[in-house]
């Protein structure tokens, strides 16, 4: 930490605070596989909106931060056009937001978070380390139907939901019959990536994925 604010931080942008850029990123490791609040971060550390997005755009360009976009289209129209935040390395999310024990971590709050971020960290470095960009997004409406992640391929639309469960159920996989009403796109089979110890059937479109795979 200390290397990066003093050395890579300093080479990129003029940070005038860098106790309240730390702060900064305790409060975006707090908010980990969320939705972006631009207004919450601000008034959390203390700072302007538009320096919210300043410091937002130097972790990501940094990578210590991905943004995954939404998807919508003219068919879609509830769905909701703000993007949703990772950390990439849940070792750092879990220094910032001072978890120092792994089981403590796994029955709190946060536990969700954590998993739901490893689980796309690991999917997108997937991508970074084929030298590829990630066609990844993921869907959320006004009537609070969510996805999780879609990955665009060739085309087709794959679903995949994040759950920290043994066994998610075939409810885990109701909202992927919104990617029905997407002209132009295929839906492909889904994945529930979870803590189950082997690749299940759901039904016969979607699978259970455990997360030891990816």
């Amino acid at each position: 930490m200390n290397t990066y604010l003093q050395r890579d931080i300093r080479d990129l942008t003029q940070v005038g605070d860098e106790l309240a850029f730390l702060r900064f990123m305790t409060a975006c490791a707090a908010r980990t596989s969320q939705m972006v609040n631009y207004a919450d971060l601000a008034r959390d550390v203390g700072i302007s909106e538009p320096t919210a997005k300043q410091w937002l755009s130097v972790l990501v360009s940094t990578g210590i931060v991905e943004l995954i976009q939404p998807y919508f289209n003219n068919t879609l129209k509830r769905a909701i056009k703000t993007p949703k935040m990772y950390f990439t390395d849940t070792g750092l999310c879990a220094y910032l937001t001072r978890w120092d024990n792994a089981k403590t971590l796994e029955i709190s709050a946060m536990s969700g978070q954590f998993f739901q971020t490893y689980a796309v960290s690991e999917i997108l470095k997937s991508y970074h380390n084929a030298g590829r960009c990630p066609p990844v997004y993921y869907y959320r409406d006004t009537n609070g139907k969510e996805i999780d992640l879609l990955i665009d391929e060739n085309g087709t639309l794959y679903p995949i939901e994040i759950k920290r469960s043994m066994n998610p159920g075939k409810d885990a996989v109701k909202h992927f019959s919104v990617l029905d009403k997407v002209p132009g796109k295929n839906h492909g089979e889904g994945a529930v990536i979870c803590m189950y110890k082997d690749v299940f059937p759901i039904n016969k479109d979607n699978w259970m994925a455990p997360v030891w795979l990816i």
